[in-house]
């Protein structure tokens, strides 16, 4: 993804969102789907229990992100670290639904909605301490998305950024304007 420079918060923070998105997208496509729902040990959540919890985050984070609390009634957190779902095309449509959840919310947003009040769990947050709390939380779980997935397939694993060894190549392409900064 090309680095593109701004100041604007809100643009900035979509371009995170959709980089983690989209690492986390081509981790998942380099493995099997029995590794999907593989775990390291029995205090470790897998590829999939990662996905339905981000998603059923996303959805209680971002549904009516403006005008109710972050933390919805009904969502059970408990429950998405439990049965997977049962198909890659189940778990990716549920993947799908969390992030758009949060595209719908941000991408109407204006420079004036960031200093507005939500809240989460009962705590006031600024709509842009909510997006913080947020871009920390998604990056988390999508790193350990992309470190499932490297380790589930190390053999066949193919770099999702600059290559082990590769960095001054990398860098002499950045600087000609041949390779993404991101």
């Amino acid at each position: 993804m090309a680095l593109e420079f701004t100041t604007s918060y809100l643009k900035d923070s979509l371009a995170v969102f959709r980089y983690y998105k989209s690492l986390s997208e081509k981790a998942m496509v380099q493995v099997a789907d029995e590794q999907l729902v593989a775990v390291l040990d029995e205090e470790s959540n897998s590829i999939a229990l990662i996905v339905k919890h981000m998603a059923g985050n996303m959805k209680s984070r971002w549904i009516d992100f403006l005008t109710s609390d972050g933390e919805k009634p009904g969502r059970q957190r408990d429950l998405e670290f439990a049965d997977p779902p049962a198909t890659r095309e189940a778990l990716m449509a549920m993947w799908a639904e969390g992030w758009g959840c949060l595209f719908n919310a941000l991408e109407p947003l204006s420079v004036a909605d960031l200093e507005r009040a939500v809240t989460i769990r009962g705590e006031a947050h600024s709509v842009m301490q909510a997006i913080n709390r947020q871009v920390a939380h998604y990056s988390y779980h999508c790193g350990q998305i992309v470190l499932l997935a490297k380790h589930l397939n190390h053999s066949g694993w193919k770099t999702l950024t600059v290559p082990r060894g590769q960095s001054e190549e990398y860098n002499r392409r950045v600087q000609r304007g041949e390779a993404s900064q991101r």
